[in-house]
């Protein structure tokens, strides 16, 4: 099979399609748009008549099954056009590093950013193959333009490969999924799936079936107010009590720098306010819904037992449920992670069964009756500046999405 995945996502990667938290549109820029209709395009081109952009940001399209199999059920493959708004999006720049040879790579454009084996293990199996990144001045993309590139090239084969037999595939790609919208206008029952799949993992052969489950809490501070001249036994300071909130966290625990694996954290993560009010909010994450309650409870406790030093401040805590571990779903229909498992096997690939730590839109997805795991992408560093990705890992990910189509059929 000819690839196209490598130029396709060199294409991608310099369109700009930063999202924003801040903004209350759906989606949140609208040059996220410009990738979509680019997929539009190329999707109708290789004969998806169907394929289309709703005003949400959604894009949708079918593949039509060519087998004479008549109960095949319909499997969608979703990636987000979104890059993340914590590293600047504009002007990528990517570079092919062909056949590398284990040294540092420089970034040219900023030459503080170099990419080392010591701090990215997984470069150490990446010797002898081509590695992009960008120029040292904004991230990459390869989060999760790898995971568009890599189902536009799946579709690709599929379409010039008919001997290779399938059902019907339905494509999604979302908006916002960095920003935690990426499922919020999706019309499922236009989409017409049975079973989906994310395509935006990190190592080769890896395959994710569970997540944290998250939600946000949002603490806002009602302090008294009076002139600091004639303040004494009068003035509550709402900053003051913030600053006591956040240094009553726990230093050694409880926190993204302090845990791994299925350890779940309290984490602030934005504050804003005058002395009379500070609103603060925070990230709770959990490998189970009574986790969560648990780190909830905790910091309602902490708010509590300030304020009882604070007797005429008070505080609302709300608490806004964000997803849940898809594993709760996923555990009701085994064969769809069971099959994606043969499909990473059959491309010769040890599969590596994992939790996320973090969601995806497959979370909800999950939970809105379209069960989704995560699949690799191949993508690494994200976020940051020295985001890096593997040619020829992101060739993998192309063939177990076409193994996987198979199976569907050949189980079916």
């Amino acid at each position: 099979m000819s690839s196209t995945v490598l130029e396709r996502f060199l294409r991608y990667v310099q369109i700009d399609t930063q999202s924003d938290p801040h903004s209350s549109t759906q989606p949140s820029t609208e040059k996220q748009k410009d990738l979509s209709r680019v997929l539009v395009n190329e999707l109708f081109e290789m004969g998806l008549v169907d394929a289309h952009l709703d005003e949400y940001g959604y894009v949708y399209a079918t593949l039509h099954a060519n087998t004479p199999k008549l109960n095949v059920p319909v499997i969608c493959f979703c990636s987000h056009v979104d890059t993340a708004p914590d590293c600047s999006g504009k002007g990528v720049k990517p570079l092919v590093h062909q056949q590398w040879d284990g040294s540092d790579i420089v970034l040219p454009e900023d030459i503080s950013q170099v990419l080392r084996v010591a701090d990215h293990p997984d470069l150490a199996a990446q010797i002898g193959n081509d590695i992009v990144t960008a120029s040292g001045t904004t991230l990459l993309g390869a989060d999760n333009k790898a995971g568009v590139a890599e189902i536009m090239d799946a579709v690709y084969q599929l379409v010039n490969h008919p001997e290779i037999k399938h059902g019907t595939i339905k494509i999604l790609f979302t908006p916002d999924e960095e920003i935690g919208r990426g499922t919020a206008k999706v019309d499922l029952e236009k989409l017409g799936a049975d079973f989906a799949y994310t395509i935006d993992g990190e190592s080769l052969g890896t395959l994710e079936d569970e997540t944290f489950s998250a939600d946000a809490v949002k603490i806002t501070i009602y302090g008294v107010s009076t002139h600091p001249g004639f303040a004494k036994g009068k003035l509550e300071n709402a900053l003051k009590i913030a600053g006591d909130v956040l240094a009553a966290l726990p230093k050694d625990r409880l926190s993204p720098e302090t845990t791994e694996e299925k350890e779940g954290f309290i984490h602030p993560t934005h504050i804003e306010g005058i002395l009379e009010k500070v609103v603060l909010e925070f990230i709770i994450r959990d490998f189970s819904v009574e986790g969560l309650h648990e780190k909830e409870t905790f910091l309602k406790n902490i708010l509590d037992n300030i304020l009882v030093n604070y007797p005429h401040s008070r505080a609302d805590f709300e608490v806004i449920e964000q997803y849940r571990n898809m594993k709760e779903v996923l555990d009701q229909h085994p064969q769809v992670s069971e099959y994606a498992l043969e499909a990473i096997k059959r491309s010769a690939l040890t599969p590596l069964r994992r939790s996320i730590r973090g969601g995806t839109d497959g979370s909800r997805l999950s939970f809105m009756g379209l069960p989704c795991p995560n699949i690799f992408a191949g993508e690494h560093a994200f976020h940051s500046k020295l985001e890096w990705v593997s040619v020829q890992d992101m060739q993998k990910a192309v063939e177990v999405i076409v193994n996987l189509c198979q199976i569907w059929e050949e189980k079916t």
